[in-house]
């Protein structure tokens, strides 16, 4: 029996004649170092590409709208993944005005990849004449989820909708949010909840999150959770900071250096230990992303601290396999975040045997159990405690890793063994 404000739960073990991807987001994203949601969105473009039922990519552009044949998307993923470059800019790239030069290339591309292409009062239209009725539309990257898109495809193709939501944390924590953000999120989830038949959820706690916001606006639609696969990382040459000491350990952490990281929490710890250990104690922190928003006060302490430079080092830019370089031979991951929607990088340095300290969030006990070390991070003492344990047994050599936990991280083949069952 559903509860008061669900929708009544439609499965199928019958696969639909075809399957309509959303790619926006990673197109509009290429050439940009791919984020947890971008590797979603990846990761789900592959394995519908090795599916027997045809599979077709929608993507929004500045000009409209690009409908990508099988063919079309495997072309995208070659250069998304960079096994092919990206081609050179066409005459109407080239007199846009909104395009650098990587999205004139980006675009350029896809009119060329394309199956067809409509400007955005045409897309009915368009998907009516190619692609057959019944199709499953599926949207993973948070992109793309507008009235007319939802709208269109449920009229125009009588399509199955399935939306992929990664978490609610714009409604829940808005002050970490840029200006607008909330609003737009809010809007986007109304539209969700109005036009989709399925909610794919990462986790119990995004299940939990957006069923306690959607069912304020009336019936929730069918809600699943899959974990997302984690693909064992691969390692490259490890890439450190030109003064970095290679005679001391050093931990990093992974992520934008926005608000919600918490990169303060780490800051107050490493003053702490500069003000206390010799020199060859010291512990050194690597700082792996960009700078974010809303962090005007901790940018101007990274800009100004004596420690950066010498024992903190920030390090943007470098590639996923440099990055896990460096996160492999680090004494310790360290993700004070007050709040997180999955966590992809602590399940990442936990499948390498890396000791992994976390925040006492739900989502990473319910991901990484018993694996990760939590602390709360209203206690600075506990993080400086438990930091200094990580440097020394780090020194102690490698032997002293013996009491990590094996850590087995959930592949994606788990994860679309469910998902295929419904979209």
């Amino acid at each position: 029996m559903h509860g008061a404000g669900t929708k009544l739960a439609i499965t199928t073990n019958n696969p639909p004649p075809a399957r309509l991807l959303d790619l926006t987001r990673i197109a509009r994203r290429a050439g940009r170092v791919p984020t947890g949601v971008d590797r979603v969105e990846i990761a789900y473009a592959k394995a519908l590409l090795a599916e027997p039922v045809p599979v077709f990519g929608l993507v929004r552009i500045s000009l409209g709208y690009v409908l990508l044949s099988r063919d079309g998307v495997a072309a995208l993923m070659d250069r998304v993944l960079g096994r092919l470059p990206w081609g050179a800019p066409d005459h109407l790239s080239r007199i846009s005005r909104k395009l650098d030069t990587g999205a004139q290339a980006v675009e350029s591309d896809l009119r060329r990849f394309a199956l067809a292409r409509c400007l955005p009062q045409r897309l009915g239209k368009m998907l009516a004449k190619h692609l057959p009725q019944s199709i499953s539309y599926i949207n993973t990257g948070h992109s793309n989820l507008t009235d007319r898109v939802l709208f269109t495809v449920k009229q125009n193709l009588n399509a199955r909708i399935s939306v992929l939501l990664h978490d609610t944390i714009p409604l829940d924590f808005p002050q970490f949010q840029r200006r607008g953000t909330p609003e737009q999120f809010r809007a986007m989830l109304k539209r969700v909840r109005a036009y989709a038949d399925l909610l794919i959820c990462n986790s119990d706690q995004t299940r939990r999150d957006v069923q306690r916001h959607m069912s304020q606006w009336g019936p929730v639609p069918q809600a699943i959770v899959a974990h997302l696969g984690v693909d064992l990382p691969e390692t490259g040459a490890p890439v450190f900071p030109g003064s970095f000491d290679h005679t001391r350990a050093y931990f990093t952490t992974i992520g934008t250096i926005e608000p919600r990281k918490n990169h303060t929490l780490l800051l107050d710890v490493w003053d702490r230990l500069a003000a206390q250990l010799d020199l060859s104690d010291m512990p050194q922190l690597l700082i792996c992303g960009a700078r974010g928003w809303n962090n005007d006060a901790l940018f101007r302490r990274l800009d100004e601290s004596p420690i950066v430079g010498r024992h903190v080092f920030e390090m943007s830019g470098l590639p996923d396999a440099a990055v896990m370089g460096l996160v492999k031979e680090s004494a310790g991951m360290l993700f004070p975040s007050l709040t997180e929607g999955y966590g992809l990088p602590p399940i990442e340095s936990a499948a390498l045997g890396v000791p992994t300290l976390c925040n006492s969030l739900e989502i990473y006990q319910e991901t990484l159990g018993d694996i990760a070390v939590y602390a709360d991070v209203n206690d600075v003492y506990l993080w400086e405690t438990i930091i200094s344990n990580m440097a020394r047994d780090k020194r102690a050599g490698s032997a002293s890793r013996k009491g990590v936990k094996a850590f087995s991280a959930p592949g994606w083949d788990v994860h679309f063994n469910t998902v295929l069952t419904y979209v």
